[in-house]
């Protein structure tokens, strides 16, 4: 069975990185990806061209994303009986300590700068993967 990933970045650079590190920790890992706010709602509650999408059991959240950001987009998560139970971790480039607080005000999972070194990078997803896909006991679907 496929290990369900919605990643939420509009970088492709970025998207690429993160496919190809899960690639290599993970084979099991289906990395579905949004490239706005708009786009991650959509996904998750199965609306327009989303109607069969997964449920995923994490999200990896930019905050900085086009047409809706990331804020938002955890605000309506955590505010959604039906999404609210899925861990969301925030993953950007900011370090701004106004950045890190809202996002834990608004009931972010996690807060994940993302490294600006390839090894880095890799050895992040690694513990992503070891941690909230190994170790956690995350919550089932009826």
């Amino acid at each position: 069975m496929p290990v369900e990933i919605l990643l939420v970045e509009d970088s492709p650079g970025d998207v690429r990185l993160t496919q190809e590190a899960f690639r290599d920790v993970n084979p099991a890992i289906h990395l579905n990806v949004a490239i706005d706010g708009v786009e991650a709602m959509e996904f998750l509650r199965r609306e327009g061209t989303h109607g069969l999408a997964p449920r995923p059991k994490l999200i990896l959240l930019d905050l900085n994303l086009p047409k809706m950001d990331g804020r938002e987009v955890l605000a309506r998560i955590k505010e959604d009986v039906a999404l609210n139970t899925i861990p969301t971790v925030i993953l950007t480039t900011s370090r701004a300590k106004q950045d890190i607080a809202r996002s834990y005000q608004l009931r972010a999972n996690c807060y994940l700068c993302k490294p600006a070194h390839l090894e880095a990078f890799e050895s992040l997803v690694k513990s992503i993967n070891d941690f909230w896909l190994t170790r956690v006991e995350l919550p089932q679907l009826n």
